[in-house]
């Protein structure tokens, strides 16, 4: 199939074009103004942006929780991922303590074959890494699976000691690989979640007083100078407390190859909603407050943080509401949907940073830093056909009655954004139109990544 945009307006990371984009197949054919060519299909696109397809490189689908399964499976979350702009996705595989780091990635990749909509990848979360397994690391990186997330909490059930980090550090600077860490120390934040429980204390607030920003920050620090040690770049995820954004910031001012991700939920919620209906709002790390938001706003804006993705782990209302001791109450809310629209409108129509910078954060840096580009992240004669008409006058109210999300909830209800996709394209077929699903499950592909 070959598709033809005409008259829109191509950004991409280094800068804007108005002209006509051409794909042939599951590629870009041509980038240039006035491409005289037949095409089965055309779109008009004066007045409105040509993106590349977003890419999330944070989402927790068909995710297992205790005694609770998150809400949407690569299905019904990579449709929603469609409809929202996104075309890319890069998923967490688990490793249950004691099997092999490749039986994850098959466990996961049975989950997404046959029903993901757009194409998907994996990092693998590690949870054992004896030194015996270590190898299996160099494996995965050569199979296409290039990063690996560990974490500094959950004792007993995700949390690794500094040992099983350093080594995983090691590890990749040898590879190519990268690892990814969920900062939060954990011993801290059980100990302040024992004195809570306690005392008395039960309710959903309690879920950010146990997890402290410095808690945040101590680990962040600590994920970075493993990192130094070891001489191997560093990514730290869902960065939510402006004092780990001091530490990711002071790394890359000393020129340390260290990357930071922040969610939409840390742009635009603050922690008083735990104090209404606060189960749906419990995720880790939690939500913290308006200075935080701002320093996070800057950070973006500067270069600081490299990435935007989602942290995408919905549990239905029922699931929220199942316990009322915060400790049992799953983690995580939607956002596969939601993200683009979001960032659009709080970014580039609030006057906080450029399209441009808008593209990188969603789409080319997160499609760079784990190795998707040029294939992903761009608009450019043989990059995939990954591409979203965008209107930026086109507004929306968000809400669970409209979202494609299987989840009957949404954390932004009622908010109107600027800004919205009429049309996706993934490998050059449309998969949305006008907010509908049009595409195929199934029709998303594996992707092996390369290493750095």
């Amino acid at each position: 199939m070959r598709v033809l945009i005409r008259n829109g307006t191509v950004v991409t990371a280094g800068g804007t074009l108005v002209a006509d984009v051409l794909t042939d197949g599951e590629t870009i054919a041509a980038v240039a103004p006035a491409i005289h060519a037949t095409a089965d299909r055309t779109y008009d696109a004066a007045g409105k942006y040509v993106l590349p397809g977003g890419v999330d490189v944070h989402t927790h689908l068909d995710m297992p929780y205790g005694d609770f399964t998150s809400a949407d499976d690569f299905a019904s979350g990579t449709v929603a991922a469609a409809c929202g702009g996104t075309t890319t996705i890069v998923d967490f595989a688990v490793q249950d303590r004691g099997a092999s780091l490749h039986d994850a990635v098959a466990a996961w990749q049975a989950r997404a074959e046959g029903r993901a909509a757009v194409d998907y990848g994996f990092h693998v979360i590690v949870t054992d890494l004896p030194p015996a397994r270590e190898p299996e690391m160099d494996e995965l990186v050569a199979e296409g699976v290039t990063s690996f997330k560990l974490f500094t909490a959950y004792p007993g059930r995700l949390m690794v000691d500094d040992a099983t980090i350093f080594r995983a550090l090691l590890r990749t600077a040898a590879n190519g690989g990268t690892v990814m860490m969920h900062a939060e120390n954990g011993g801290v934040i059980e100990v302040l979640q024992q004195r809570a429980l306690a005392g008395g204390r039960t309710d959903p607030r309690q879920h950010a007083l146990t997890r402290p920003p410095l808690a945040e920050a101590e680990a962040t620090h600590r994920a970075i100078a493993l990192a130094e040690l070891a001489g191997a770049p560093v990514y730290i995820v869902h960065v939510s407390a402006a004092e780990a954004v001091d530490e990711v910031a002071a790394a890359r001012a000393r020129g340390l190859p260290v990357f930071g991700e922040t969610c939409p939920q840390y742009l635009f919620l603050t922690a008083d909603r735990y104090d209404d209906d606060g189960a749906r709002f419990v995720m880790s790390p939690p939500l913290r407050d308006r200075r935080a938001q701002a320093r996070l706003w800057g950070a973006l804006a500067a270069g600081e943080l490299q990435a935007v993705a989602t942290d995408h782990c919905p549990f239905r209302l029922a699931d929220k509401h199942k316990h009322a001791e915060f400790t049992k109450i799953p983690g995580g809310v939607p956002g596969i949907e939601t993200r683009m629209s979001l960032l659009f409108d709080g970014g580039v129509v609030a006057g906080r940073f450029g399209v441009e910078r808008f593209v990188e954060l969603t789409a080319t840096g997160p499609a760079k830093l784990f190795g998707l580009f040029p294939r992903k992240g761009t608009i450019a004669p043989g990059s995939d056909a990954d591409l979203v008409i965008w209107d930026p006058d086109r507004t929306h109210t968000i809400s669970a009655a409209t979202h494609h999300m299987r989840v009957d909830y949404n954390p932004y209800e009622g908010r109107v954004v600027r800004g919205a996709p009429d049309v996706v394209l993934a490998r050059g077929l449309p998969v949305a139109e006008g907010g509908a699903f049009v595409g195929r499950a199934g029709a998303g592909r594996f992707l092996r990544r390369a290493p750095r």
